[in-house]
């Protein structure tokens, strides 16, 4: 199946404190970030395998205006797990640095589309999800 999204990004406040984030719960989901300078980093399957990416970083792009602020309006990203075991261990690592509890692992919607999932917050208020459809 073809990937529809190529890239997106988003902005942090504290590099340092997302970095740390991020490297505790990508692991977990067979992903993890790549080095792109001292103001940013993505978030991909490898360096060999660099697409489809997620560019947290603390500069404005250049193609972002005025009206954009950091986390204003937080985002939500999902990853894809590929089982259970995978979304707990996301949710551990989580909370382990620093993210904060915004849904248990369990199972949510209608049963019938058995999607198992868990959320947290970031450091900046940022609402991430990984679930698995069983």
């Amino acid at each position: 199946m073809r990937t529809v999204i190529g890239h997106f990004g988003f902005r942090v406040r504290d590099l340092a404190r997302a970095r740390f984030f991020y490297d505790a719960i990508l692991p977990s989901l067979g992903l993890q970030a790549i080095d792109n300078g001292k103001e940013s980093f993505l978030i991909g399957r490898s360096t060999d395998e660099p697409l489809p990416f997620i560019w947290v970083g603390v500069t404005q792009p250049a193609f972002w205006t005025s009206e954009h602020q950091t986390s204003k309006s937080p985002i939500h990203v999902a990853f894809k797990a590929t089982s259970r075991g995978m979304v707990d261990a996301f949710h551990h690592a989580a909370l382990a640095s620093g993210g904060m509890d915004n849904g248990a692992p369990g199972p949510r919607g209608p049963a019938e589309m058995g999607y198992y999932t868990a959320f947290v917050l970031d450091p900046d208020g940022n609402n991430v999800e990984a679930g698995v459809r069983e």
